[in-house]
């Protein structure tokens, strides 16, 4: 069954990483997993990292690999404004593997309770939700 389509961008620091026509948007916020199709009401929300899915149809689908970010639904748009947007082609797994774990090496030998260890944590969770997407 089709759905209305709507516009989705996802924009990173280093650019427009999607733009287009889509039936749903599939992330993961800070309260849980979220589907957001045509007309849905406004909403302002916190991306956790995750797979982000951009239905283009029901068998058509954009994956990423998302970082941390924000989700601004208005006026018949999804804005995905995140850290990072990989295609899931575009990452190397041994590469993640070895990022994933320098930053648990990071988190250990930072003292508790610093910035230091919280963005340890913060590389660790978005490097395992990377090898996920990857593997899925």
């Amino acid at each position: 069954m089709a759905h209305q389509k709507f516009r989705a961008r996802v924009l990173t620091p280093e650019g427009e990483a999607f733009a287009g026509e889509v039936e749903m948007v599939s992330t993961r916020t800070a309260t849980g997993v979220v589907g957001i199709l045509a007309r849905h009401q406004p909403l302002l929300a916190i991306l956790e990292p995750t797979e982000l899915r951009l239905y283009r149809t029901e068998s058509e689908i954009e994956r990423f690999a998302q970082a941390e970010g924000y989700l601004q639904v208005a006026e018949g748009e999804a804005l995905i404004l995140v850290e990072e947007a990989h295609r899931p082609e575009d990452l190397d797994r041994s590469e993640l593997e070895q990022r994933l774990r320098e930053a648990r090496e990071r988190y250990e030998q930072a003292a508790d309770g610093s910035e230091e260890q919280r963005r340890a944590q913060r590389a660790v969770r978005r490097l395992e939700a990377f090898l996920e997407v990857v593997t899925a």
